[in-house]
């Protein structure tokens, strides 16, 4: 499932009335053509869309305000295994957020929470979030907006997306005694779908966010400098963010799913976030985009090998590759190059080093592996 480029993307936004909740015949009507939208693409594009009209993948349909979300007896009930309600808790956090951002910058767009959307966007456009057992429909033509609790990668952006929100809302972020109840379907039981049930469940991954969403308020407000702060507040976010990155081994039984070349491509995804961690990486939207549009298109089958997958880019392909050396160099050194790159990344300024190595690393083709391991040599002794 692919998300037409360029000439289709008119077509894509023109389902602006494609609504949160109460379907109805008309509604049914506008996911048939977007379904057969989506059903095309592939022919006529081989990269995913991360972005449509300056914003992530149907943004613009999404809740601008938390009373837009389902309510049931007085309690937010929104289902995130519908992409747009769950593209709607990024949108609410990062409305909410926002007014405690100014030291990310002055663009609407500079907080890091950017990233997630549009990473949720790109799985979508790639068919990472469709049933990938095969024995429904979710994800496919006909329900192009459902997300499958058996996709893998959906379950580790259920801990970056859910996890998230409640913390947000029990820190009062959604509005003073906001409280949410997350819909899950029918037989499913292993995703928490409460604060209390997630901080019993992941507890370090739910102090972490809560001390985000505290530290964020009590950073912005405080007399430190802006680049302090700045640096402050990604410290904590990628804290947070980390720790339901490794919350989510709980997804590990759905890599069954998958190729084993798609699933040594999730293992080294994993493994970059180290890196992009440790370096405290602004993912606002404009970085969050460079990073993004080089993953690969499509969920990946046996015999695909970067860099000579002949139906990606080549810059696809260049970052699988460039994935699969990281992974493969830290496994051979025992996470000796994790450990080496987290202990250069030791002051603001070997940070912002940090991020600017990564960024020519993952898109720069000429910027040799070579010179990535001498830069992390010298960076470790000015630490």
């Amino acid at each position: 499932m692919l998300y037409l480029r360029e000439n289709s993307q008119s077509r894509v936004a023109a389902l602006d009335s494609v609504l949160l909740c109460r379907p109805n015949t008309s509604v049914m009507l506008r996911l048939l053509v977007l379904g057969l939208v989506l059903a095309c693409a592939v022919s006529l594009s081989s990269s995913a869309v991360i972005l449509e009209n300056g914003a992530p993948i149907l943004w613009a349909q999404t809740a601008s305000q938390v009373t837009e979300l389902p309510m049931h007896d007085g309690i937010l009930v929104p289902d995130p295994w519908n992409y747009l309600h769950r593209m709607s808790l990024y949108r609410l956090m990062i409305a909410a957020t926002d007014p405690f951002m100014g030291s990310m910058g002055t663009n609407a767009t500079d907080s890091p929470l950017w990233g997630l959307p549009l990473q949720l966007g790109w799985m979508l456009t790639s068919g990472r979030l469709a049933d990938p057992t095969g024995a429904t429909t979710c994800g496919l033509e006909a329900e192009p907006l459902c997300i499958s609790t058996q996709s893998w990668w959906a379950c580790v952006n259920y801990f970056a997306s859910v996890l998230p929100f409640l913390s947000a809302a029990q820190q009062g972020f959604m509005g003073a005694g906001a409280q949410v109840q997350m819909q899950v379907p029918a037989g499913v039981q292993d995703y928490c779908t409460t604060y209390s049930d997630c901080k019993a469940k992941y507890p370090d991954a739910m102090s972490k966010w809560d001390a985000f969403f505290q530290g964020l308020k009590t950073t912005s407000e405080s007399l430190l400098p802006d680049d302090v702060k700045k640096d402050t507040i990604l410290g904590v976010y990628w804290d947070a963010l980390m720790a339901s990155t490794y919350a989510s081994a709980a997804c590990n039984p759905r890599q069954s799913h998958y190729s084993s070349v798609e699933v040594s491509f999730a293992h080294s995804w994993l493994n970059s976030a180290e890196y992009v961690a440790a370096a405290r990486f602004q993912t606002n939207m404009e970085k969050a985009v460079l990073f993004l549009t080089p993953l690969p298109s499509r969920i990946l089958q046996e015999g695909d090998s970067a860099p000579n997958i002949a139906d990606l880019t080549a810059e696809e392909n260049h970052t699988l590759y460039i994935f699969s050396w990281m992974k493969t160099i830290d496994s051979l050194l025992g996470g000796t190059l994790v450990r080496l790159w987290k202990g250069a990344m030791c002051s603001v300024n070997t940070r912002q080093k940090g991020a600017q190595v990564l960024e020519q690393l993952l898109l720069n083709p000429s910027f040799a592996t070579s010179t990535f391991l001498s830069i992390i040599s010298e960076m470790t002794t000015s630490c």
